[in-house]
């Protein structure tokens, strides 16, 4: 797939127009990540901000105390970062790669030029009031769910409602996904397997169906 088309399938640059398009593209650089890398830091300055091609990302913060509170998983053809537009050029999370990720990375200065073009400023407004939103929304899911909900929701949605799931993340990212640490979440783990509810071996994990049937409702996802 060339640049062009990823760039076209960005929620952010969705209709506009193909001129636009290729501005962004040819401007952009392709940067990689390996697994484990920060891709930058919680008050790093920077000029950039990022479309994710391949891989996966998390955006987290740190409290005072030390835990990592994840905000996003990034997905394949989401754009983060964006708001180093608006606001001090200084990252609000920090941003790590849990797969090998490859992304495109797009000056400030360049796409600060096109806002000046009616029809991309108001894609990218409305972008951003779509991020508010899942802000919203992700708030009423850490205070609605308990771990156990979180953590079979959050696989529906990340690797569907297989039953059987080759899973690429490390468990303490999991944890941090769900909005829980990693002792809590190995407690729940090691429940689930006296249990029956399920068997985790290395990268493999298989969830009794009957019981991943209680939450499978789309709309309890995050």
């Amino acid at each position: 797939m060339e640049l062009r088309d990823h760039v076209r399938q960005a929620d952010l640059f969705s209709g506009l127009s193909e001129d636009i398009i290729s501005r962004l593209a040819s401007r952009a650089r392709v940067i990689s990540c390996a697994q484990g890398d920060l891709l930058f830091t919680e008050g790093q300055e920077g000029s950039a901000f990022f479309l994710l091609i391949e891989g996966a990302l998390r955006l987290f913060k740190t409290s005072p105390g030390g835990q990592e509170i994840s905000l996003k998983l990034v997905k394949p053809g989401e754009i983060f970062a964006e708001v180093i537009l608006f606001e001090n050029p200084s990252y609000p999370v920090n941003a790590m790669a849990i797969t090998g990720a490859r992304m495109m990375s797009f000056e400030r200065s360049h796409v600060l030029g096109l806002l000046d073009e009616k029809k991309f400023r108001n894609e990218f407004i409305v972008n951003l009031m779509r991020k508010q939103r899942y802000l919203a929304e992700r708030i009423l899911y850490l205070t609605t769910y308990d771990v156990e909900e979180r953590f079979f929701r959050f696989l529906i949605e990340r690797y569907g409602h297989a039953g059987r799931y080759t899973v690429d993340m490390a468990k303490k990212d999991i944890a941090s996904a769900i909005g829980t640490i990693p002792e809590t979440f190995s407690r729940l783990i090691k429940r689930l397997k006296k249990q029956g509810m399920l068997q985790w071996e290395g990268n493999s994990l298989t969830i009794e169906k009957d019981y991943l049937n209680l939450f499978n409702d789309e709309s309890g996802n995050p």
